[in-house]
């Protein structure tokens, strides 16, 4: 004790590079918890020691815990989750660190598996798992897309599902996918391609070619889904704000028994001719509080790219604003 209000408390590792991996190998990061939660901090060899008012050492300590159990569990500490976890212990949040690397999505030999980056990736996960439809929206980088394929090929895998069915509105080619050469999934490929990519990127390129040769992930068209229902299918549409109105309530009515659905979009990034109104606007509106169906809502802050997408993202909503 130093003063009075003002205490010490010393966290022990188990060796200076565990300690280091908890504030990913950054001071600045250190720096971060001192201003957030009113402490000091030094750290000498294994340990670091806490001082500062009774109640910021307890949040601190409550931040390095989090850590802890998440680089345990193998969780790779960077500045996103270092930040997370001081969030929560400053916000009294409810998803820590430890509660994210707790969830392990697919993952082949030698790939790591597909863990949430955010509160609000574990929340839309959570939501997948719980209801037959959610739509997973807002800006580009937030994982929507990728987090619903590494959730589709958890499913198939554990035999849950029989089918992953993808499909994407082709505005660019006014749905006339007839008249572009090759055979429907070499017309089709190039709008698909962020679907192929999150596939071969979580899978051996051996097995995900297999899946698709065997049908179990199949590529479908949207011009080219209706009359038919699909049953024990994990269905994802994507860029649904592409989608017409008359195109979202043929998909959204294809579901058939023991499948689930993903809509994915982004209301601000429309492409549709002027005066056609988007589906994903109106499902919006018509589905909010039904029964099975959920919201999943992304900001900004869940932006999972590089840094500077999300400054981009923020920089042109108050632009726009």
């Amino acid at each position: 004790m130093h003063e009075q209000n003002c205490a010490e408390f010393r966290l022990d590792f188990d060796t200076p590079q565990f300690l280091h991996g908890l504030f990913g190998n950054d001071p600045k990061n250190l720096a971060y918890l001192e201003s957030a939660l009113g402490v000091k901090t030094v750290t000498r060899e294994g340990w670091v020691l806490l001082s500062g008012d009774p109640d910021a050492i307890e949040r601190a300590r409550a931040v390095f815990a989090d850590l802890e159990n998440a680089q345990r569990k193998g969780g790779r500490i960077e500045t996103r989750e270092f930040r997370l976890a001081v969030d929560v212990a400053s916000r009294a949040g409810s998803i820590g660190v430890n509660d994210l690397a707790n969830v392990k999505l697919v993952g082949s030999r030698g790939r790591k598996p597909v863990t949430p980056k955010t509160p609000s990736q574990l929340q839309y996960i959570q939501a997948i798992e719980t209801h037959d439809v959610v739509f997973g929206l807002g800006p580009a980088g937030t994982g929507k897309t990728y987090l619903a394929m590494a959730m589709a090929l958890t499913l198939l895998k554990r035999r849950v599902m029989q089918r992953i069915v993808l499909t994407r509105p082709a505005v660019e080619a006014g749905e006339a996918l007839g008249f572009l050469p090759g055979d429907l999934r070499e017309k089709v490929a190039p709008y698909l391609r962020p679907l192929y990519d999150a596939i071969h990127d979580m899978l051996d390129p051996e097995e995900g070619q297999r899946y698709l040769d065997e049908g179990a992930i199949e590529i479908a068209p949207l011009a080219f889904m209706r009359g038919r229902t699909l049953a024990r299918s994990f269905v994802i549409l994507d860029e649904a704000q592409n989608t017409t109105r008359e195109q979202m309530f043929m998909a959204l009515t294809r579901l058939g028994d023991d499948s689930k659905m993903v809509v994915t979009g982004d209301s601000s990034q429309v492409d549709l001719k002027p005066g056609v109104r988007s589906g994903l606007a109106e499902a919006e509106h018509a589905l909010e509080g039904v029964e099975g169906i959920a919201f999943q809502r992304f900001s900004q802050a869940d932006i999972i790219r590089h840094p500077v997408v999300g400054r981009i993202v923020e920089a042109y909503e108050r632009h726009r604003a």
